[in-house]
C-alpha cells in the first residue's frame, strides 16, 4: 500500500457511525475509500456538498460534482447540493464533528500552516474557518516533503490557525498533539523510532507502550 492510502486507512479508523465529517482535497479525500463496515458518515466538502462520497473512479466521473478542489467525487444517495454561504454556515456554527485537512508544517504547539508557501501565491479557501470550527482537527500528510521535515518546533509559514491541530497522522505514525507536545501513539512497524525522529523537526514524545500503527503491507 503506497504511503497516501496508509494514511488516508488509519484516520479512517477513527470515524464513528453518524458523525459529519468535512474532508479536504488531496490525502484526506481518500479517507472516504477507507470507511470501516458498518460506519455511515455525512461527508461534507466545503464548496456545498452534503453527503459527498470518494474520487470517481477514472473516467466515470461527473465534471459538474466536484471537491473543493476540483476533482470529481460520486455522492450519497440524498446527497444535498447547497449555496456556500449555507456551506460555511454550517462550519462556522460548530456542525462539523470533524475536518481532516492537509498541511505544508505543523509544530509542536499544534499550529498549522497548509495555505500558503514563501515566495508562492496561496488561497487560505475554507481552511481557517474549519480548523476554527470543526470540534476536531486532524492533519493528514506524508512526514517529509523532498526530505524536509513537516512536523517542526516552529511553523516558519504563514498560519492558517494557531493551536488547532488535536491528531497528525503521516505514513509513519499516529501523533496527538497535547499541553506537553506531540506524543508518537502509534509507529509504523516498517520504520524504527530513530528514523521517525530523524525525520521529525520537533521533539516527539515516545511512550514507553508504543503501539504498532495498523497497516496493510
Amino acid at each position: 500500500m503506497d504511503n497516501k492510502n496508509i494514511i488516508a486507512r488509519r484516520i479512517a479508523q477513527m470515524l464513528h457511525d453518524g458523525e459529519v465529517v468535512n474532508l479536504g482535497v488531496g490525502i484526506p479525500q481518500l479517507v472516504a475509500n477507507w470507511l470501516p463496515e458498518g460506519v455511515e458518515l455525512i461527508i461534507h466538502a466545503e464548496n456545498g456538498i452534503i453527503g459527498a462520497g470518494g474520487y470517481s473512479p477514472e473516467g466515470q466521473g461527473d465534471p459538474n460534482v466536484v471537491d473543493a478542489g476540483g476533482m470529481m467525487i460520486d455522492v450519497k444517495p440524498g446527497a444535498q447540493f447547497i449555496i456556500s454561504t449555507d456551506s460555511f454556515g454550517a462550519i462556522r456554527g460548530g456542525h462539523i464533528d470533524m475536518t481532516i485537512l492537509g498541511a505544508y508544517q505543523v509544530d509542536s504547539k499544534g499550529n498549522l500552516a497548509n495555505w500558503c508557501l514563501p515566495n508562492k501565491m496561496g488561497g487560505i479557501g475554507g481552511a481557517m474557518d474549519l480548523v476554527s470550527g470543526a470540534k476536531q482537527v486532524v492533519i493528514a500528510m506524508e512526514h517529509t516533503q523532498k526530505g524536509n521535515p513537516k512536523i517542526v518546533e516552529n511553523c516558519t509559514y504563514p498560519l492558517t490557525g494557531a493551536g488547532v491541530v488535536d491528531y497528525i497522522v503521516t505514513e509513519m505514525g499516529f501523533m496527538h498533539v497535547t499541553e506537553k507536545g506531540i506524543v508518537l501513539e502509534e509507529i509504523n512497524p516498517n520504520y524504527t523510532v530513530e528514523q521517525v525522529l530523524a525525520a521529525t523537526d520537533a521533539r516527539l514524545i515516545v511512550p514507553v507502550d508504543l503501539k504498532a500503527m495498523d497497516i496493510i503491507d
